[in-house]
């Protein structure tokens, strides 16, 4: 069974944005696409720039995955499973999220 912690309110985060939560010690970035109702939690460490922070990355369509872009150095990351776009041995962490009523959830 996976254990879940709430970070936040689902109106917490606006729509087309992400935003970070520590979650057992780990900065993860949660994001809010409007081009779905579903959530995303990604690791919020940007392995090309050595920095936390693609929850204040872009979220956009390409190649018809749904991505967000580092606001570094604007690597692409695929929000379902992580993969960088322009290097395809680079991933980052994904975790599971869940909304209940009006709580998000992240997975531990």
């Amino acid at each position: 069974m996976t254990d879940f912690v709430d970070v936040c309110a689902l109106n917490d985060i606006n729509i087309d944005t992400g935003v970070c939560a520590l979650v057992n010690g780990q900065q993860v970035a949660i994001f809010r696409p409007a081009a779905t109702t579903e959530l995303f939690a990604i690791g919020n460490f940007d392995p090309f720039g050595k920095a936390n922070v693609l929850s204040r990355g872009l979220i956009s369509d390409v190649k018809g995955y749904l991505t967000v872009a580092s606001p570094l150095y604007k690597q692409h990351f695929v929000l379902a499973d992580g993969t960088c776009l322009e290097d395809d041995t680079v991933t980052i962490p994904t975790y599971q999220v869940k909304i209940e009523g009006d709580r998000v959830l992240v997975a531990t």
